[in-house]
């Protein structure tokens, strides 16, 4: 367990680090299990001590003026003495938007005041550590805890819509429900053991579980990387791209799960086909605040290379995540390479709210 850090909320002995989740292949059977729907947001261990309330992401990171309207909102909470842990979400319509969520994280408050209005977060709780009844109550057994959130839920988040209970079951088959339908801000599954206390700071009572697609995908560009062994330039990512309805190739991606043998074949392979624009679309290196000159810098490819690769989520138009190449598709057509073959039946992730 990592050494403490201060307590979360003054009043509180509060655990020094959330709780982590081990990525698995498959969900877990048994009676010892609880599973939750794993939420695509920010992770959030939210304290109030008083009028003092502060969020906290799960690497410790001060996240309270970013969601001002969540402080408002605790402080609306009858209770004044509470842990919860959770995650922040911005809703946008039937789903929730991670690029929104993303755009809270500005310095500038007038922006933060702003965005609090036009995209105000929700935060989803699942997991109660500390009340005024027991400041330690994280070290209780989730079997325990589970039923103190509900309780809590029950008199407190009706006067504030807000804050909302995340659902749990017992159900094996409910959670491969939730895995199947998974997408609009759900993008997987959590189990947790009930036996156990809160594991502050370690994976041993929490598993996560994503369920990962495939598409075909033209590649439109690549980046050069330095070859380790003898200094030469080779590829290091491929730059991916569907096409849309007016026939033009937005970049969505990319992948660098490249295997360091296969890198100057597949280098000699790009190489020639070479040739602007590579992306007729939305292209790499536009306008953004994560763009810097090393990620501006690529080579467009004519689209004739078509991968299938396997992700785990894909939102704003754009794979969240990096991609890994299941295998080459000389038998497709660029032009079959659309954004309709992402389109899914996701669960509404508001039905899994209360």
């Amino acid at each position: 367990m990592p050494p403490a850090r201060r307590n979360i909320a003054s009043s509180q002995s509060a655990p020094p680090a959330a709780m982590e989740a081990r990525s698995v292949d498959a969900i877990p059977r048994g009676s010892e299990w609880q599973y939750e729907p794993k939420w695509d947001g920010f992770r959030c261990l939210l304290s109030r001590a008083g009028d003092k309330v502060e969020l906290r992401s799960k690497s410790g990171e001060d996240l309270t003026r970013y969601f001002p309207e969540l402080v408002d909102a605790a402080r609306r909470l009858k209770a004044t003495d509470f842990l919860l842990d959770g995650e922040i979400v911005v809703p946008r319509g039937k789903a929730f938007s991670f690029d929104d969520l993303l755009q809270r994280i500005h310095p500038a408050a007038s922006r933060v005041k702003k965005l609090a209005q036009e995209t105000p977060g929700l935060f989803i709780a699942f997991d109660l550590l500390a009340n005024a009844k027991d400041k330690q109550l994280f070290a209780q057994p989730l079997s325990q805890r589970r039923p103190a959130l509900q309780a809590f839920a029950k008199t407190q988040f009706k006067s504030d819509p807000a804050f909302r209970l995340s659902a749990a079951t017992k159900s094996h088959a409910t959670a491969e429900k939730w895995l199947a339908q998974s997408g609009g801000g759900c993008d997987g599954v959590i189990a947790k053991r009930i036996d156990l206390p809160y594991q502050s700071g370690n994976r041993d009572g929490m598993q996560k579980i994503k369920k990962f697609r495939s598409a075909d995908c033209v590649v439109g560009g690549f980046r050069y990387a330095t070859n380790k062994l003898n200094g030469s330039k080779v590829v290091g990512s491929l730059l991916l791209g569907l096409y849309d309805e007016d026939g033009l190739l937005h970049h969505v991606g990319f992948t660098s799960a490249i295997k360091q043998q296969e890198k100057p074949a597949l280098t000699a392979k790009l190489e020639p086909l070479i040739a602007k624009p590579g992306f007729t679309g939305n292209a790499p290196g536009g306008p953004s605040r994560w763009s810097t000159e090393r990620s501006a810098q690529w080579c467009p490819l004519k689209p004739k290379l078509v991968a299938e690769v396997a992700y785990d989520h894909f939102s704003g138009e754009r794979f969240r995540h990096g991609t890994s190449i299941l295998r080459w598709r000389p038998d497709k057509a660029p032009r079959q390479c659309t954004f309709d073959q992402l389109k899914q039946k996701a669960a509404d992730p508001m039905q899994l709210l209360a």
